[in-house]
């Protein structure tokens, strides 16, 4: 959330958007609900300048705006369900020790070196699985 820097200052798309409030609520009948592209230009203000001045500049109750602000950051990201990055390459292992017990007082000791790595779910499973 960025932070105006003169406290007070209402920011000029704010301004703007609040005209456009105004300008429906002089025109409106009594009773209509506020149209869904002023609430969602509204939320996606509030996300930038905070929910207690976009509701305190537009006039509109805070927690339905927080309740649309919600809505919108839900909608956006149902639709980016998976996001595929790039993998890394992996770091270079130059020693590791892997010390597993069971209940029974049994151990076992790995000790890597080097890059290439054994199948170590595999060796956890004949080690826990052993008779």
């Amino acid at each position: 959330m960025r932070r105006d820097k003169n406290r007070g200052e209402v920011p000029a798309p704010l301004l703007r958007l609040k005209q456009k409030f105004t300008e429906w609520r002089n025109c409106r009948t009594a009773g209509q609900r506020i149209p869904r592209p002023l609430w969602n230009s509204a939320a996606k203000l509030a996300a930038r300048h905070g929910l207690s001045q976009t509701a305190t500049v537009l006039g509109l109750d805070y927690y339905s705006l927080k309740r649309h602000v919600e809505q919108q950051s839900a909608e956006t990201t149902s639709g980016n369900a998976f996001i595929e990055l790039p993998s890394a390459p992996p770091a270079p292992i130059s020693e590791c020790i892997i010390e597993l017990e069971d209940g029974t007082g049994a151990s076992m000791r790995i000790q890597l070196k080097g890059t290439e790595l054994p199948d170590l779910l595999e060796l956890g499973r004949s080690f826990w699985n052993a008779d």
